[in-house]
């Protein structure tokens, strides 16, 4: 495949979470033309796991659609730089009060390949304890917990829409399906 050149790109917009910017980009034949890019700090998720096996999720107000959704906790980076690990950790204590003895990274994925750049490190949590939650003060946020069956209907059904927990939940069904094995 010929190259693909940036040949400029210029700020268009500076938010909290995300900065949106317009790339002039010159193709393989010389054209020019403009794509847009959402520029993204990077996030953290995790999936946690209580010894019977449940997972804790959380429901919370998701102003894009306008509804509560169930979700694993998640939460942007504070920082490029900040570790995913570390992230994760900050994000299940926040959000469900848990800290968790044991935690693994289960896997990484891109949201949005064709305009953003945001890559969600999601790890697996497990042997958990219970502390008190401390969420962002603009957050309002439950916890409740499930088996996976129970999860996995949710997907099927199309109550759990967001991508990220789609992927950790799949890709935990499938490690403990391959555990069995």
């Amino acid at each position: 495949m010929d190259e693909i050149k940036r040949i400029g790109r210029r700020l268009v917009a500076k938010g909290t979470v995300i900065d949106y910017y317009r790339d002039t980009m010159e193709l393989p034949d010389g054209k020019q033309v403009e794509w847009d890019l959402v520029d993204h700090k990077g996030a953290a998720a995790v999936v946690p796991v209580l010894d019977d096996g449940r997972i804790i999720m959380v429901r919370q107000y998701r102003n894009a659609l306008e509804r509560e959704t169930i979700e694993i906790p998640a939460g942007g980076l504070n920082t490029r730089e900040e570790p995913t690990d570390q992230a994760a950790l900050r994000e299940l204590s926040e959000e469900t009060g848990f800290t968790a003895g044991h935690l693994e990274k289960l896997l990484s994925i891109r949201t949005t390949v064709a305009f953003c750049n945001e890559r969600i490190d999601i790890y697996l949590a497990t042997d958990l304890k219970k502390g008190d939650k401390h969420p962002d003060e603009d957050e309002y946020i439950d916890y409740e917990t499930y088996t996976i069956d129970e999860l996995l209907e949710k997907i099927r059904t199309f109550e759990i829409q967001d991508s990220k927990t789609i992927c950790a939940l799949l890709a935990y069904a499938n490690r403990l399906s391959d555990a069995q094995k």
